[in-house]
């Protein structure tokens, strides 16, 4: 995979009169990875998609796919960028092949190519047996593969997908995240946007997320939530249950003030927040043992992308009850 940038956006900004949509937006995204573009209703997501491919212009800032201007070279920017936006129409009475082939028609895809390109794509999104089904009568799940099949018609760089898994059952989401994932590994850069970010986190190596028209967070989970998250989060799970309380009052005396103990004997496990080193970690366990408890696991607890959302607008919020305060 080539390290150069294909997605390009500095200082993006865009507004409507004197309302701020966008502000200040910079991003790099490099070919073959999978862009988590998370962020409230409202939060300019869809203001970013639009400029992306073509649809707006923006008022500040500068734009680029694959080095090509989103601003100036628009028609370019149309056969770089395949966009499947959240819902898509459909047709009565055409057929998958017929529907993928009008399309690829529409991108003036020559007729010899085009029949071996809706077989390549259909291939690819594990939908070739629907091909003579009627689109209208697929479920959703298979209209979502159909979309992609019919995104990726004319071969672009960049793939934009608006809540490609909203409304899929489980086993829908399995196989929307398995072509994904194939998407990415044949060199396709995406941007997914996702209000289920359990799934998101699944498939994407790199996160944005937005709030207010601004940038929050950007990076990978890791890189994020060790600018977010200060301190880690411990959990030891103990046999006994009166080792519940005995594990939470140790913990509490050898941990400082700013570290919290949440003990659970519902569960048999005690939770505690520090920024304490490996070496004084191990010294806690170790003391719990010699203290006669019964330990069964003691180990950090993985951070998710739900996780990094809740802080991100978490600190958001408080800006903003702060703003208002001295206001």
């Amino acid at each position: 995979m080539s390290e150069s940038p294909v997605v390009v956006t500095r200082n993006l900004g865009k507004r409507f009169g004197d309302i701020v949509a966008l502000e200040g937006l910079s991003i790099e995204l490099g070919r073959g990875r999978i862009l988590g573009f998370i962020g409230p209703n409202g939060a300019g997501k869809t203001t970013t998609i639009n400029i992306l491919v073509g649809l707006s212009r923006p008022t500040s800032g500068e734009a680029f796919i694959s080095g090509c201007d989103c601003r100036r070279d628009v028609k370019r920017i149309q056969q770089l960028v395949g966009f499947m936006p959240d819902t898509f129409g459909t047709y009565d009475n055409m057929r998958v092949a017929e529907y993928l082939d009008f399309f690829g028609a529409a991108f003036k895809i020559p007729r010899d190519k085009r029949r071996r390109r809706i077989e390549q794509c259909l291939e690819l999104t594990n939908a070739t047996w629907m091909r003579d089904r009627y689109v209208d009568a697929l479920s959703h799940g298979m209209k979502q593969r159909i979309g992609i099949a019919r995104t990726m018609l004319h071969d672009p760089d960049v793939l934009i997908l608006d809540e490609p898994a909203n409304g899929l059952d489980p086993n829908a989401r399995i196989e929307m995240r398995q072509i994904l994932l194939r998407l990415a590994q044949a060199g396709k850069t995406l941007i997914v946007t996702s209000h289920i970010l359990p799934e998101l986190s699944r498939i994407c190596d790199t996160v944005a997320i937005v709030t207010n028209g601004r940038l929050r967070a950007f990076g990978t989970l890791d890189q994020i939530m060790q600018n977010l998250r200060q301190r880690r989060v411990i959990e030891v799970a103990v046999v006994a249950p009166e080792d519940v309380d005995r594990a939470a009052a140790y913990l509490g005396e050898q941990l400082d003030g700013a570290d919290t103990v949440t003990p659970s004997k519902t569960e048999g496990q005690i939770r505690f927040t520090t920024s304490l080193s490996e070496q004084r970690l191990a010294e806690l366990l170790r003391g719990m043992i010699t203290a006669g408890m019964q330990v069964a696991q003691y180990h950090e607890v993985p951070v998710d992308l739900e996780d990094a959302f809740m802080e991100v607008t978490a600190q958001q919020d408080g800006e903003n009850g702060d703003a208002a305060a001295k206001d």
